[in-house]
């Protein structure tokens, strides 16, 4: 079901803040943390800030000529997790996250020669930042897009940081991480891995 065979686990981070590069990203900070923590239980991670990228609007597997979707697609295809991390605007996910939810609706027509989506093989977590009430909410949302398109969410599959509401700190600016979102990241990490290696060893049944 995955593209890594039996070999060691991958997770690919999506950060899906409204900044391009080389911005300071809260959502980078507490994402990295996440592949961080995966680490600790043999999965290498790398990331993409997706707003880099020329990912143009729409619901296929390519929109055309310059879209750089397919090559993220690639990188979710050969990855066993992915961590879809994204700010807080206004008690919501980001455009960006929005984007690429879209472009995932996609997978629900890629299928295995045993009818199995692509994605069913594949874990999914989920990051939030921001200092505005919102993560509960965002979380509910990803999950389901998620889910919707064949990802498997594990349990506490969330990780996220709420400031205090109309002040100005952000993640970024912390000095310590609060230790109630390091036990969050942890849980997630070893939750996630564990989940990954069960799914590499007893996939989903044929359709």
């Amino acid at each position: 079901m995955t593209a890594n065979g039996s070999g060691s686990l991958s997770a690919l981070m999506l950060n899906c803040t409204l900044h391009p590069s080389p911005a300071d990203s809260s959502t980078e900070v507490l994402g990295q943390q996440v592949l961080d923590a995966l680490a600790e239980h043999g999965v290498s991670g790398s990331q993409v800030r997706v707003v880099d990228h020329d990912v143009r609007p729409g619901v296929e597997l390519d929109m055309g000529e310059g879209d750089e979707w397919p090559a993220i697609r690639q990188r979710i295809v050969e990855s066993d997790i992915l961590v879809l991390a994204t700010p807080t605007w206004m008690g919501q996910h980001s455009s960006v996250a929005q984007r690429v939810f879209e472009r995932l609706d996609a997978e629900l027509s890629e299928t295995d020669d045993e009818g199995r989506l692509l994605t069913f093989g594949k874990v999914a977590v989920v990051v939030v930042v921001g200092n505005e009430d919102g993560a509960h909410h965002i979380s509910a949302v990803a999950f389901q897009c998620l889910n919707d398109v064949g990802f498997t969410i594990p349990a506490n599959g969330v990780t996220y940081w709420n400031g205090e509401a109309m002040h100005t700190v952000d993640y970024k600016d912390l000095e310590e991480t609060p230790k109630e979102t390091a036990s969050a990241t942890a849980t997630l990490a070893g939750n996630a891995a564990h989940l990954a290696r069960v799914l590499r060893r007893d996939g989903y049944p044929a359709v």
